[in-house]
């Protein structure tokens, strides 16, 4: 059994991505390694070609294309018809595993490689939002995701590279025992701003941009606070250095200050995902499961 790792990244140092701890954290999984790194003036080839094991293969992103996000799915099959593994695992650059989470994921990879039934591997989210200490959790914001699929097997991203698809049918997955951090929302309410600046430019015109960000001087992180949780557990090792380093610690009081309303909302949103109530998913769970 091999396993590929794959991923995609771009303005990396810009935009202060964790794409260096993203890889790292699968790496121990990974046989072979593909990064695709679009045009960037920023170091960010310099920063993966750095990483041991990791072939970089450096790709044009089309910028004309800016519907439905559809350059990530894009540039991620690129990278993913490059990969040779009978597993592949497609890491975002702001998604880092839990090693922890290492042994079930591997464990589920091998377990799973001969029951043909099974296209993917589901892992559980936690989604950061402005601080390291702070998650979200609402039913835009996917609790369990697909990141491994089979290889050589026809499988695609579709969209915006969230999950992918066969035949324009919704992967049949089993559950990979992991855990995701990501890490997407950290940073400075000014940072952030910029970064949505520039993501939603993959869905959006000029227009569209200058309409909605122009009056814009940061992105507003606690207006919200009902869908937002403290975070007590623990951040994968590969992250420490990072974390260490942050401003972007604590949270404000109303999110401190325990709430049993709040805590009920929380686990009613998670429940009615997992449940299919709301919200909507990339995948169908393998009836072994």
């Amino acid at each position: 059994m091999k396993v590929s790792g794959c991923c995609i990244v771009r303005d990396a140092v810009k935009y202060d991505y964790p794409v260096v701890e993203a890889i790292e954290s699968i790496l121990p999984l990974c046989d072979e390694f593909i990064a695709g790194v679009g045009k960037s003036d920023d170091g960010t080839i310099e920063l993966i070609r750095n990483i041991p094991g990791v072939t970089v293969f450096e790709s044009e992103w089309d910028e004309n294309l800016r519907k439905g996000g559809e350059v990530l799915s894009q540039e991620t099959n690129k990278a993913v018809a490059r990969c040779s593994g009978d597993w592949i695992f497609n890491i975002q650059a702001d998604e880092v595993v839990h090693e922890r989470s290492l042994p079930a994921v591997k464990d589920a990879l091998l377990r799973y490689f001969g029951v043909g039934g099974v296209e993917g591997l589901l892992f559980d989210y936690i989604h950061f939002y402005g601080s390291y200490d702070v998650y979200k959790r609402s039913f835009a914001w996917y609790p369990h995701e697909v990141r491994v699929i089979r290889g050589n097997s026809g499988i695609s991203s579709q969209g915006d590279a969230k999950g992918f698809r066969t035949g324009g049918k919704k992967l049949i997955v089993a559950p990979s025992g992991g855990v995701i951090h990501h890490y997407g929302w950290v940073r400075s309410p000014e940072e952030m701003l910029e970064k949505k600046k520039a993501f939603y430019r993959f869905w959006h015109d000029d227009s569209f941009i200058e309409k909605n960000f122009v009056m814009q001087k940061e992105h507003c992180f606690w207006d919200r606070i009902w869908a937002l949780g403290v975070f007590r557990g623990t951040h994968p090792v590969v992250m420490k250095k990072r974390i260490k380093g942050s401003s972007l610690r604590g949270c404000p009081s109303g999110i401190e200050k325990k709430s049993r309303l709040r805590e009920c909302r929380l686990s009613i949103v998670n429940f009615m995902y997992r449940a299919g109530i709301r919200g909507s998913k990339n995948y169908r769970l393998w009836g072994g499961c």
